[in-house]
């Protein structure tokens, strides 16, 4: 599988105070990646990093092959934040809303986009909302429906910031499932922020746990076997976050 993404070194500071110390990882085509460490551990700096939104103090990043300065391809990735930027107040339709994921893309990218947008909302289950007010719409509708404003570009790459904070258990679980479908069946490649380790290795088939430098990186099976993980986590949270026992 071809490397996507490459981080090499990095370092930011803010105020002299280190953020991110040292960071090297790299993520492969088809890699579904679980983001987390503790508040204030640098998670949402680095994807701020990789976006091209936050300086780097030292060190580099690649994607898809090229230096990030001079990145050109961003329509091959998609972003979700933890919070959504669409007034409530604005009429907005779900199909608009999905639409403006092609904002700023090339004509080209836009041909069939209402086709597009049906076989969407199809793979997510929400494509009788089609039609209805965004704002009308549940909480979980609403991450739905802003999953499939960034699966419009047709990303390689997706990145979620904590996409199910504010979701009750029974529809965060429905959100990861079909993460976990969109990963395995269009091999989009999936990076997760989240806080929540002790839920997040049901779904992902690797961990990145950051604390400012690189904790831990790989599969979570061989998270499960580490003897640093265990000295650093406690033998009983190790398992919880491995979830390699469940049966």
């Amino acid at each position: 599988m071809s490397v996507i993404l490459k981080v090499e070194q990095v370092n930011i500071d803010y105020n002299r105070i280190p953020a991110l110390k040292e960071v090297s990882f790299q993520v492969e085509s088809g890699d579904y990646i679980g983001l987390a460490g503790p508040n204030g551990a640098g998670k949402s700096t680095l994807v701020k990093a990789i976006l091209g939104l936050e300086p780097l103090g030292a060190g580099s990043i690649e994607l898809f092959g090229e230096q990030l300065a001079s990145f050109s391809q961003w329509e091959k990735i998609a972003y979700l934040p933890q919070k959504h930027q669409y007034n409530q107040l604005f009429p907005a339709s779900v199909s608009e809303v999905v639409l403006s994921g092609l904002a700023g893309l090339p004509r080209k990218a836009k041909q069939g986009a209402e086709i597009r947008i049906r076989e969407i909302l199809t793979e997510l289950e929400i494509a009788s909302e089609e039609y209805k007010l965004f704002s009308r719409l549940s909480g979980g509708q609403q991450q739905r429906v802003l999953l499939a404003r960034a699966l419009i570009r047709r990303p390689e790459l997706l990145i979620l910031d904590e996409p199910t904070t504010a979701l009750d258990p029974q529809v965060r679980e429905k959100f990861f499932s079909i993460l976990s479908k969109i990963n395995k069946e269009k091999k989009t490649t999936i990076i997760m922020v989240t806080h929540d380790t002790a839920d997040i290795g049901r779904y992902a088939e690797s961990l990145l746990y950051l604390d400012r430098s690189l904790v831990f990186f790989g599969l979570f099976s061989d998270f499960c076997d580490s003897k640093k993980m265990q000295d650093y986590f406690g033998d009983f949270s190790q398992h919880l976050i491995c979830h390699q026992h469940d049966h």
